[in-house]
């Protein structure tokens, strides 16, 4: 097992907590905090480009699953972060289904790395 994997695993929790952080600004309608947005937006990048390396240097093979639902999270993240730089109401429904994505790809991740 390549221990990119965990590595990675290591950084999406990290990346989790500084979005509980800027979720709780959110959903309390309250600005987010732009080094816990900046700080998240860095750790779950870093961990993706882990991921896709693992899953290319495996030939397509891998946590394939995961990546996927973890890309589509990034989406949401992306469309998050454009709305948010330019000063205008985050949606709180998107603002939930985010993490939700993003919490089914890492339960995905991690259980590809302990089976």
């Amino acid at each position: 097992m390549s221990n990119y994997i965990y590595i990675a695993i290591g950084l999406f929790v990290l990346a989790a907590f500084m979005g509980l952080i800027v979720l709780i600004e959110i959903l309390s309608d309250r600005p987010t905090p732009k080094p816990a947005v900046f700080a998240h937006g860095t750790f779950a990048v870093v961990a993706l480009l882990l991921l896709l390396f693992v899953v290319v240097k495996q030939h397509g093979g891998g946590p394939v699953i995961s990546l996927s639902i973890l890309v589509l999270a990034a989406l949401g993240g992306l469309t998050l972060f454009t709305i948010d730089m330019q000063k205008k109401p985050i949606p709180k429904w998107l603002a939930l289904v985010h993490p939700f994505a993003a919490v089914i790809g890492l339960i995905a991740l991690v259980a590809y790395a302990l089976f």
